[in-house]
């Protein structure tokens, strides 16, 4: 231990000095006095000189006391500065650690045992004031210090340094095999502490862990290189071997002595120089490759052994200096390589060979291609004059429905003008079976113009979103009478539902379920109603009729198909409601279902997509009810081409109390209104009329010769789309022939109120 204190001791004065101080200083003033002065100048200057020794050893004596008072703080201080210095020693002493300080001029204050014993030697340079540069020489040029990075002298410049300007702790290995861990603070007077701590056990441990980290990957390591396919070997940067494989010792067949830890690269070079394996050119291949070892540069080349095998040979430098060479067997690919290019070559002199023989082959297909050419343009030809016999069937099929349903609505009209007469028993029998022989007619006709039309794609699909509760509701109140008449009970589950699709065909493909329920179903109920199936919704009709057997379902939708005798249903059919539902699901494309279960019933479905609620519109269906039958008296234009149709309307109306003008033109109907002297309360006009005329044309020239807006409808066997949006723009009523009397009368009745 070594320390450097300086205490101040204050010096004891008396009273007794004082007063010979006193005494002088009396002396020297009677001396200076005029000694020829008189008495009275002697006396006050007594009196003066007594006054100011008075004044003097007041404050004298003040002084004294506040001296004493001074020495006694200054001896408590001494006391406790002694005090704090032992403690201070002591706690210096007890630490575990180096303790050195060094004040604002790097001279040594104050250390412990501790920093003696840590640094062996240094206590014959350490003493009280020596310069923190001179200890650090001492312990570069003693050698105590290992580890110099560079020259002596930088070292020493860097630990001054970092003595100076102390920031991270500084590691230090001493010639003694201790490592030292140095920490260094600034003091508040701008001197340095030094805390020397002894790691050489951390170091230690550390030291073995990481010998056993390498111990652990030197055998992974070795594992890794013993698993690989390829042969490798590892040299140091002083071209040592230091790794290896089995089968680097395998390809090359090297003896045991050269492999072996510490192996010089050249005397592997120079061994397989001796046994032949560089070839004539022995020495360039080893000054070669000793230069790329100089150059530090990756080397790759192909080498073919004595005994005949192949290697890939691979050389590249490692970051650290040495490097690593791999050896590939690559025997077998450079023979199977050998082998493609025979095959190559072989394929060349087969393709030369095939070449003739298909450029005959070629000739021959062009040839056949031409034929083919020829034979596809007559398939188009065909084709076209199919599609054209088509869409000539479906314009015979329409025309001729057109000119078949004209008889037939003359036929309907008479018949029913028949049946509101008073007739016999028997006379009104035949009249009840010719009505509905012609309505039997009238429905097989436009079912099979609807099969046309549908298998031609001749239908236009108008698809819109509509709430599907009021088409349920409208079917339910348009089938409510048939079914009470059969004593069924008809119900419909009502939906707010919007779905998208087209009003017209859905409405068909409804009616044909209900028509069958209704038609095979002989006591129980029928139930129309929706089931949501995610974006879609089900239209389902149930019933509780004789049901279809498992194995038939799929034959129900065929063409005049009933699987059930006259006895079983309550109706007669043609079977050809279902094919025209398959048609019109697959132009809609809506999928249909069915389940059925025999003696129980049956279950009919289609699902629709879910439409947009904004954009959806009422559908609106004419329910046929009559409101208020005021036909009497009432003026009726009947405008029609076909004689026989005029007479039967004129028939019909009169016998609703109708007056009846019947016309073949719009002219004719004006003078003959202009001759009565009054107004058409209603008119019905066929659309197709002679030279072109049209109803709708009609119908206008009527209304502006009378000066008002008459209502009136259209009559037609024309089932055309076109038509039907045509009648929607021009806000007429549309029927189509044959009339039904009753929808007829229903309608008159309805314009009229």
């Amino acid at each position: 231990m070594c320390a450097s204190f300086t205490l101040l001791e204050p010096s004891a004065r008396n009273p007794q000095k004082l007063e010979k101080i006193v005494q002088v200083l009396m002396d020297q003033v009677e001396r200076g006095m005029d000694f020829q002065g008189n008495a009275y100048s002697l006396f006050q200057t007594a009196i003066v000189l007594e006054d100011k020794v008075r004044e003097r050893t007041r404050t004298l004596q003040t002084a004294l006391r506040e001296l004493e008072k001074t020495n006694q703080a200054l001896t408590i201080a001494k006391e406790q500065t002694e005090t704090a210095q032992t403690r201070l020693m002591e706690a210096v002493e007890s630490m575990c650690e180096g303790f050195a300080h060094f004040d604002r001029d790097d001279r040594l204050v104050v250390c412990n045992t501790k920093f003696l014993e840590l640094l062996p030697g240094i206590h014959a340079v350490v003493r009280p004031g020596v310069r923190f540069e001179t200890l650090s020489r001492w312990t570069n040029d003693s050698g105590l210090i290992l580890d110099v990075d560079g020259e002596p002298e930088e070292w020493l410049q860097r630990r001054l340094h970092s003595h100076r300007n102390p920031a991270h702790p500084i590691v230090v290995r001493l010639s003694t095999g201790r490592w030292l861990q140095v920490r260094e603070r600034p003091t508040r007077d701008g001197g340095t502490v030094g805390i020397y701590t002894d790691i050489t056990e951390l170091k230690l441990g550390e030291q073995r862990r990481r010998e056993q980290e390498l111990a652990e990957k030197s055998v992974l390591l070795q594992s890794t290189l013993d698993n690989l396919p390829q042969g490798v070997s590892v040299f140091d940067r002083h071209a040592k071997l230091v790794a290896w494989n089995d089968r680097f010792v395998d390809l090359l067949a090297l003896p045991d002595w050269l492999v072996r830890p510490g192996a010089a690269f050249t005397d592997y070079l120079q061994f397989r120089s001796e046994r032949g394996d560089f070839g004539r050119h022995a020495d360039v291949a080893i000054a070669m490759r000793l230069e790329k070892l100089r150059q530090r540069e990756p080397m790759k080349l192909e080498q073919t052994l004595p005994n005949g095998t192949v290697l890939d040979v691979r050389r590249d430098p490692m970051p650290g200096g040495g490097f690593v060479t791999t050896y590939t067997d690559v025997t077998e690919r450079k023979e199977a390589a050998q082998q493609l290019q025979e095959a190559k070559e072989s394929l060349e002199r087969r393709v030369a060979e095939r070449t003739g023989e298909l450029t005959q082959l070629n000739i021959k297909l062009r040839q056949e291609i031409f034929e083919r050419a020829a034979i596809e343009e007559e398939l188009r030809l065909a084709k076209g004059e199919a599609e054209e016999a088509n869409l000539g069937k479906t314009r015979f099929l329409a025309a001729a429905s057109h000119d078949l349903l004209q008889p037939l609505n003359a036929a309907r009209l008479f018949v029913t003008a028949l049946s509101e007469r008073p007739l016999g028993g028997k006379e009104r029998e035949f009249a009840s079976r010719i009505d509905s022989a012609l309505e039997s007619v009238e429905a097989l006709l436009g079912t099979l113009l609807d099969i046309s039309k549908l298998d031609a794609g001749a239908v236009a699909v108008e698809k819109a979103d509509f709430r599907i509760g009021d088409l349920l509701q409208a079917l339910t109140q348009e089938y409510m009478p048939r079914a009470r008449e059969a004593g069924l009970d008809l119900r419909f589950v009502p939906s707010s539902v919007v779905v998208r699709s087209d009003p017209a065909l859905l409405a068909r493909v409804l009616r044909n379920f209900l028509s069958n329920a209704i038609r095979y179903t002989t006591s129980g109920r029928i139930l129309l109603g929706c089931r949501h199936r995610g974006g879609r919704l089900r239209i389902e009709t149930w019933d509780t009729g004789v049901g279809i057997p498992g194995g038939a379902i799929g034959e129900i939708f065929d063409e005049f198909r009933q699987l059930h005798s006259q006895e079983t249903r309550r109706e007669k059919g043609f079977g050809l409601g279902l094919a025209i539902v398959k048609r019109i699901a697959r132009v809609l494309g809506h999928t249909v279902d069915v389940r059925s279960q025999p003696g129980r019933g049956s279950m009919f479905a289609i699902e629709v997509p879910v439409g947009c609620l904004a954009h959806s519109l009422p559908c609106r269906e004419f329910s046929g009810a009559i409101p208020n039958d005021n036909l009497t008296s009432a003026l009726c234009v009947v405008v029609e081409n076909e004689k026989s149709i005029l007479d039967g309307m004129r028939e019909l109306l009169e016998g609703w109390g109708c007056s009846v003008l019947t016309v073949e033109d719009g002219r004719t109907a004006t003078l003959e209104l202009a001759r009565r002297g009054r107004a058409a309360d209603i008119i019905i006009a066929d659309y197709h009329l002679e030279d072109g005329l049209t109803g709708t044309a009609v119908i206008e020239h009527i209304r502006s010769s009378c000066g008002k807006a008459i209502p009136a409808m259209v009559v037609t066997a024309d089932r055309s789309p076109e038509l039907v949006e045509l009648m929607r723009r021009e806000g007429l009523h549309l029927l189509k022939k044959p009339l039904k009397p009753a929808k007829l009368r229903a309608l008159m009745s309805h314009l009229l109120s």
